[in-house]
């Protein structure tokens, strides 16, 4: 019955936004830190938190370490879109999805179609050399040995990902909120809405139609015309 509606209200619409988190790529081999098997519950041999590890701090005081961390923790590089990655992209080309905002870093939106992609917490698959600027690729950066060098300037090669203690893009924030605030049917799907700032975007939304799909309750779903407590790619990948 819910997959029914969801349908019929995508149906009916032209002005959709999406708003993911982790669990979107879940489902794509890449782990949700955060869970009970994620990255932060890991039981490892780490002098350090994950936290501190992909902190600002951690980054310039302890660079090495980060790199070998960032390169072999982070990132999934065989990672590909699945249904949900491909349905967005199917309802941006049909003309009803107007954005996609995102919490993950993978760039699996973009790999399965999309086009319109906000990016909160930035990409691993830019890169760019502080001193210099140039842009670097995700392969440059993994098969560099140790940490990446610029070859112009020999300025490190730091990933445009959006690290603790680092604050998050304001352009990007500022068209995330006007795309939530102008939408008709805001989807919110893999996210438990408990990380600050971007779990806050929802409070923008003016509409009737909030949307909910996530395998676990929210403490939003209450407020959502409809809540869906399923896979995201089963439901997603259903509509088209």
């Amino acid at each position: 019955m819910s997959i029914t509606k969801l349908i019929e209200i995508i149906d009916k619409s032209n002005n959709i936004v999406f708003f993911g988190g982790a669990g979107v790529s879940t489902e794509s081999g890449i782990p949700d830190f955060r869970s009970a098997a994620g990255l932060y519950s890991e039981k490892n041999n780490l002098q350090y938190s994950p936290e501190y590890m992909l902190s600002h701090t951690f980054y310039k005081t302890h660079t090495d370490e980060f790199f070998e961390f960032y390169k072999t923790k982070m990132i999934y590089k065989d990672a590909q879109p699945n249904d949900a990655h491909k349905a967005l992209a199917e309802l941006e080309k049909k003309g009803k999805l107007r954005a996609i905002i995102t919490q993950n870093i993978d760039g699996l939106h973009q790999m399965a179609g999309s086009k319109n992609v906000l990016e909160l917490h930035g990409s691993v698959h830019r890169n760019y050399c502080e001193k210099c600027e140039t842009f670097y690729t995700l392969d440059y950066v993994l098969t560099y040995d140790g940490v990446p060098k610029c070859e112009k300037c020999d300025g490190i090669v730091k990933p445009d990902v959006v690290l603790y203690e680092e604050g998050l893009d304001s352009n990007v924030i500022e068209k995330s909120i006007r795309y939530i605030q102008d939408a008709d049917v805001l989807i919110i799907g893999g996210t438990s809405l408990v990380v600050y700032p971007a779990a806050g975007l929802i409070e923008y939304y003016r509409g009737n139609k909030l949307i909910l799909i996530n395998k676990s309750e929210t403490q939003y779903d209450s407020r959502a015309l409809l809540a869906i407590n399923d896979s995201i790619g089963k439901v997603l990948g259903s509509v088209i």
